[in-house]
């Protein structure tokens, strides 16, 4: 891995890999253990998927007549536009770790949360607006076409990066109760309703298959999940090569410092009262450290945060 030190330059390029087909099983290590077929096994005639596909490419290549069009056919037939929402069989058990990693809570509490964070956020937002503007500019550059939001909220992210008909956008998120709000910051984002859809899981447990989707946004969300490592694989498996992982993330304060003392003292309250929100965990240490191919990690105090100081932000490439 390579740490980066200019914000920000990438792009999407590469095309989902057969893993994630809807003829594989994704893996969600140690809560699934499901087995993923790999692209090299052979198939039932005996070729592997990737020689299948060789010998394609090889004849399309070489062919000048008409035959070329119905191999393309063929080859779209045999290897389809990768699905991303996971088979219905393995719902169950995104469901089993949905309730374990995130129990659930009554109706009042979960409606009142979500009003509570969609009617407070406005003035941390807006502080927090030029170094959101600066990242989601990569989704626009890049073109990521499926995006998929970790602890998605009320969807204070979307109007960065979900105004075209163009992109496909999973929000993830425990609390049904952001799906009406989310749905709200979508319209006016100028996202069609078609492009936009809301499920039910934890970001230690995404119900989306292998290599799905071109970019994942997480902001303020892993101060709240159960284990951090856990998620950050997550991200990395759903991601397609190349794929960009974009964070917005508080984390504790220097040790030492009167600031780190405080978060430290009200660390059991925060968590109680804030969905189980941690103020002195070393995200960004974590982000570094989870495999990804390059991280490009900047740091910043917002006044509107308080002890919630400070934040790391930034873009982790697969």
């Amino acid at each position: 891995m390579s740490l980066q030190s200019s914000l920000f330059n990438f792009s999407f390029t590469t095309p989902c890999s057969s893993s994630s087909h809807g003829t594989s099983t994704p893996t969600i290590t140690p809560f699934l253990n499901s087995v993923t077929r790999q692209s090299n096994q052979p198939d039932s005639s005996g070729r592997s998927e990737e020689n299948n596909g060789e010998l394609l490419r090889a004849s399309s290549r070489f062919c000048t007549c008409g035959r070329r069009h119905f191999l393309e056919a063929a080859s779209t037939a045999l290897f389809p536009i990768c699905p991303s929402i996971a088979s219905d069989n393995l719902q169950p058990r995104y469901k089993t770790v949905l309730n374990r990693v995130h129990p659930p809570r009554p109706d009042w509490y979960d409606e009142f949360y979500a009003s509570v964070l969609n009617s407070t956020a406005e003035p941390y937002e807006a502080e927090v607006a030029v170094y959101k503007t600066r990242l989601f500019t990569n989704l626009i550059r890049g073109k990521a076409r499926k995006v998929l939001e970790i602890g998605i909220g009320t969807g204070p992210n979307l109007k960065y990066y979900a105004n075209s008909a163009d992109i496909q956008v999973y929000g993830v998120d425990p609390n049904t109760k952001m799906e009406k709000f989310a749905q709200e910051s979508a319209v006016a984002a100028g996202l069609p309703l078609s492009n936009f859809e809301f499920i039910q899981a934890v970001g230690e447990a995404i119900p989306l298959n292998d290599a799905s989707v071109d970019a994942v946004v997480g902001t303020l969300v892993l101060c709240s999940v159960k284990e951090v490592g856990q998620t950050l694989q997550e991200v990395k498996r759903v991601l397609k090569p190349g794929g960009l992982y974009l964070f917005v993330e508080h984390v504790a304060a220097k040790d030492g410092t009167i600031l780190r003392l405080l978060q430290s003292a009200l660390d059991p309250l925060q968590q109680t009262v804030a969905d189980g929100c941690h103020l002195s965990r070393d995200t960004g240490k974590e982000i570094l450290q989870a495999g990804f191919s390059s991280v490009d990690l900047s740091m910043a105090f917002l006044s509107n945060a308080l002890i919630i100081n400070p934040h790391v932000f930034g873009i982790a490439s697969k």
